[in-house]
């Protein structure tokens, strides 16, 4: 079945692409075990180079970046928007070029013997399974630790943001990673349980819904490999009645209508207390009715489209 990019804003299909073959899959799994042995064997100050000269290419080509991600999810480009998730992309490389070999650094215990400590060793090739909603985001969290602790990554991204997903790869390419330690492949949901149980897998992440996270886990567990799972959430925002009720009120409001509304650390269930409830309630209801809504393309636009029908 074809992988789209669908305009959530217009409907309109703007590219298609076929789900990579057997082969390519197969191909790209060797990539990864191959470029691992290497990879491996750089050190932090290497790979940190390297990790800067992707936030550097992050921020280069921002607006482009930024234009994919609202053409294939509808997120409204603007800085709290697209253009601000690949900024914060390119943050998160550069934090852990500069912090990942102090926060992996061998730690020393005291036994009965003469030297004991802690040493944490890369794993090998991670298939990180992402979602939609922050596509460059979810991306680049999970890649910038994972590389620069020696491991190497294949992505497996939404399949409604295929361009996006090969864009994140090209970030890696132009910045002179070497060939196998960054991968995307184009395929559907049903294919990832074989590439999870191949032996040049190491280990899985998976940020998604409670569903996908059971599956995922159980593949796992069956292949005896490590899980990392991110799944939904029902986060509470309190209000007791000393609280800045106006700011409170702005602030719940960018909380819940955040991407469109489609995001697993949202705001969903308020608790305000009695005394100061009706007056809260008014706040909330002008703070979000006067966000803009429209074309996401606008940067004036606070609200863009849901990103699927479904």
């Amino acid at each position: 079945m074809p992988i789209q990019t669908l305009n959530p804003a217009t409907g309109k299909v703007i590219k298609t692409f076929q789900p990579d073959t057997r082969a390519k899959v197969d191909q790209v799994l060797d990539n990864a075990s191959q470029a691992f042995k290497q990879w491996r064997k750089t050190t932090f100050r290497q790979r940190a180079a390297l990790m800067k000269r992707a936030a550097k290419e992050l921020h280069k080509n921002k607006k482009e970046y930024a234009r994919l991600i609202t053409l294939e999810m509808g997120k409204p480009f603007n800085q709290t928007g697209s253009i601000g998730e690949v900024e914060k992309s390119a943050l998160n490389c550069n934090f852990y070029a500069e912090h990942a070999q102090a926060m992996l650094a061998p730690e020393h215990v005291t036994t009965e013997f003469k030297k004991s400590y802690v040493a944490f060793d890369p794993l090998g090739a991670i298939l990180a399974v992402m979602p939609w909603n922050f596509p460059f985001w979810q991306a680049f969290r999970f890649a910038a630790p994972a590389l620069m602790a020696g491991n190497v990554a294949v992505l497996k991204h939404a399949s409604n943001v295929p361009q996006c997903t090969l864009a994140i790869a090209e970030v890696f390419t132009r910045a002179g990673f070497p060939k196998g330690v960054f991968q995307s492949i184009l395929v559907g949901p049903e294919r990832v349980e074989a590439i999870i149980e191949d032996d040049r897998i190491a280990a899985v992440t998976l940020t998604g819904s409670e569903r996908a996270g059971r599956e995922v886990a159980e593949e796992a567990g069956e292949s005896l490999k490590k899980a990392v799972l991110e799944l939904g959430g029902s986060d509470a925002f309190i209000v007791l009645q000393d609280a800045d009720l106006e700011a409170a009120a702005k602030v719940a409001s960018h909380s819940r209508t955040m991407n469109s509304g489609q995001s697993c650390i949202a705001a969903k269930r308020f608790i305000v207390e009695k005394p100061v409830a009706e007056k809260f309630t008014a706040l909330f209801v002008k703070a979000i009715t006067s966000l803009n809504i429209g074309d996401p393309l606008d940067p004036a636009t606070e609200i863009g489209p849901l990103a699927r029908k479904d």
